[in-house]
Formats: structure tokens, sequence, C-alpha cells
């Protein structure tokens, strides 16, 4: 008599073999096309120019690749990164990711440590009076966040208090809804402690 996790089994062993078949990335691939679209703004190796771009060193790859996606098919909006990204196939989408994922950089120390200290705190605990959450409880006690959420340590400053006031202007809505709320409840200096304080993590 055939076993009822026969089935389960068999769709175990497709799973791995897909898994197995996914073409590795492709590094200096992604090495050339960085080298001719990205570099100008975001560097190399991912250290960014300015601090208006985003660091994309150490970034998560899957992450990465999905805002690529998503600047691709317009879900998000940029002033050059739609222009950018146009042409690319699904897999540079991907070796892009996993090339600046693979990139170190060094946190930045914060120009005003009083003011990261806030930052901390709101990063680890939220604010009860306002019903600001805690970014930990999504981001990690480290916040180097998940395949699917943005590794925020090390992060440009300016970079996050733009991101945090597009969320909260809802000019940014290709990421989840979740963070409409949370930008929504924050003060300016909120905003700014918490961008000094995640520019210099590590």
């Amino acid at each position: 008599m055939t076993s009822p996790r026969h089935p389960l089994l068999a769709a175990l062993a497709a799973l791995l073999v897909l898994a197995f078949d996914a073409p590795a990335a492709d590094l200096e691939r992604a090495g050339k096309i960085v080298s001719g679209r990205c570099f100008l703004c975001h560097g190399m190796s991912g250290e960014s120019s300015s601090e208006v771009f985003p660091r994309l060193a150490t970034q998560n790859a899957t992450y990465l690749a999905k805002q690529l996606k998503d600047f691709q098919t317009g879900r998000r909006k940029g002033t050059t990164m739609n222009d950018m990204v146009a042409g690319l196939t699904d897999q540079e989408i991907a070796d892009l990711g996993a090339f600046f994922a693979a990139q170190k950089a060094d946190p930045h120390p914060p120009a005003d440590a009083d003011l990261a200290a806030v930052g901390k705190y709101l990063y680890a605990r939220g604010n009860s009076h306002s019903g600001v959450a805690a970014c930990s409880s999504c981001h990690g006690p480290a916040a180097h966040g998940t395949e699917k959420l943005p590794r925020l340590a090390g992060q440009q400053a300016l970079y996050l208090e733009n991101q945090l006031k597009d969320f909260n202007k809802r000019s940014r809505t290709n990421d989840s809804a979740v963070m409409h709320a949370v930008a929504s409840k924050l003060t300016e200096l909120e905003i700014k402690a918490l961008a000094e304080y995640l520019a210099s993590v590590p």
C-alpha cells in the first residue's frame, strides 16, 4: 500500500531540484553593469557618493532585487532609477542584489551622540506616548532586516530621513503600508534621531 507521505516527499524533492537548478549569481556580470550604470551615484562597491543616495553595500540581496524590479515596473518612482534599470533581465537584477550584498562597509560614526542615543531608544522601544512601534520588531535588534525587509544598519542618515518623509507623504507606496502608519507618527526630531542612530550601527 502506498504511504500517504509519498506525495509530500515527492513535492519536497521537486522543490530541492528547483533550488539546486537555480542559477548562481554572476558577480562578474553584475560588476560590469555597476561600472556602466550604477557607480556614479552608488560607487563600485555600493558606497554612495552622496547621502542623498542609499548605501547599497551589505544590503539584503532579495530586498534589493525587489526594489530594482519595482523601479523597473514603475511601482516605485525615482528621479533616475526607473531609466537606469530599464532593459535589465530578472537574472541581472538578482545578480546585482547578490553583488551589493557581498560588499563590505563600515558604519558612519554619529555626528551627534546625544541625538543618536534618542534614536537608539526609539529603535529598540518605540514611543508608547505617541503610538510609535519599536522598529526592531520588524527590522531586528541589530537593524539587519530580513530577505524581504531592508537592512537599516549603516545606511546614509539623510537617505533614511528622506525615505521616512516619503512614507509619511505616501509618495513611496511600493512597500508595506505599515511604514505609512509608523512614519505618520514620527516627529521631525524622532526622524533625525533614528537616522543618526541607524547610520552608526555596524
